[in-house]
């Protein structure tokens, strides 16, 4: 599965974790012990999260492009 959604990565004192957000399928996080370990638990995260939304007939958001400018 081609995965091409923006992640948001930060570390959370709360949770004493690294935090990896994909802000355009709502809900859809993960954590992990390092950045590393985040990103590749949220990858399977945004997987289930679009196999889900296959399986209930819901829409799923199309990846936005960045806008870039010099």
């Amino acid at each position: 599965m081609n995965l091409r959604y923006e992640i948001n990565l930060y570390w959370s004192e709360e949770d004493q974790a690294f935090i990896a957000e994909v802000p355009e399928l709502p809900g859809c996080a993960a954590d992990g012990k390092t950045y590393q370990e985040a990103l590749q638990n949220v990858e399977v995260i945004m997987q289930e999260w679009i196999e889900t939304a296959q399986d209930k007939g819901r829409s799923i958001p199309q990846p936005r492009q960045r806008l870039m400018s010099a």
